[in-house]
């Protein structure tokens, strides 16, 4: 049974740069995709970005286009959200989530972009 573990969340200023990582416990990391969720107050989860297992293809949700970059260390058995240029509207509970032969979410971690 494997364990996705987030970390990386915390305060930030508008502007500012955050790097979100997960990492997958007791399971290989490399047969799975990995994808970026956040919950919003008072919104539905909403997809971030996506990365396939080679990490070959990445998408991105509208919003974070070019401000966030998602990537993956099959060595570390994790990957990371590199979030720039964060904007208030950014503030939320980010959720990494693999995909493949199971699937598993993380606990969620904290995001607050202050204004």
């Amino acid at each position: 049974q494997g364990q996705l573990i987030e970390s990386g969340g915390g305060l930030v200023q508008a502007g500012g740069s955050l790097r979100l990582e997960c990492v997958l416990y007791s399971v290989a990391f490399s047969s799975y995709a990995m994808r970026w969720f956040r919950q919003r107050p008072g919104k539905e989860r909403e997809f971030v970005a996506r990365i396939d297992v080679d990490g070959h293809v990445t998408s991105y949700a509208d919003s974070v286009k070019g401000r966030f970059t998602i990537a993956r260390d099959n060595l570390k058995n994790g990957g990371y959200l590199q979030m720039n240029n964060l904007k208030a509207e950014d503030t939320a509970v980010y959720y990494c989530n693999v995909q493949g032969s199971s699937e598993y979410w993380g606990q969620g971690t904290q995001v607050t972009v202050s204004s």
